[in-house]
């Protein structure tokens, strides 16, 4: 059985700015491993749904509660790779953060965080598949006319 994490592809618009550079992305850096950078996301905890799993990894990981949150569910994104030999899936919804000033609050499975238009986030995000899902999520808002 493949393992299953949750999470949110947290963006927010600057006002300041014209679209598509209004756009960033939250990205979180790990503390252990390889340190990379991904958006907040964890595993799913028994006999509990993932929208729940995204709602409480963002929370935990970033700080973010869910009314902070405008979570876009029209878009889901779903990525599948390994983990040291066994398969994973995650799942990423698209949430935007209600007021772009709010602040994020690590905990301590992360050292830094950024928040990155798109080509600086898929610059960090260095995976394949973690990049095509920024990519999705850009053409997404711009197709919606969200900006």
């Amino acid at each position: 059985m493949a393992l299953r994490a949750c999470g949110f592809i947290v963006f927010r618009r600057l006002s300041q700015f014209h679209p598509p550079d209004n756009i960033q992305y939250l990205l979180l850096q790990t503390s252990y491993g390889r340190h990379h950078w991904t958006p907040p996301k964890g595993h799913v905890d028994p006999g509990e749904d993932d929208l729940t799993t995204a709602l409480r990894e963002t929370e935990e990981e970033a700080g973010l509660r869910a009314g902070q949150l405008n979570i876009i569910s029209s878009f889901l994104k779903e990525l599948q790779y390994k983990v040291k030999g066994r398969d994973k899936e995650v799942l990423y919804w698209l949430a935007e953060l209600k007021d772009p000033e709010t602040q994020v609050t690590l905990s301590k499975e992360h050292q830094a965080f950024r928040w990155a238009e798109l080509e600086e986030a898929c610059d960090l995000a260095k995976h394949e598949e973690m990049q095509e899902a920024l990519r999705d999520a850009q053409r997404f808002l711009m197709a919606e006319g969200k900006n």
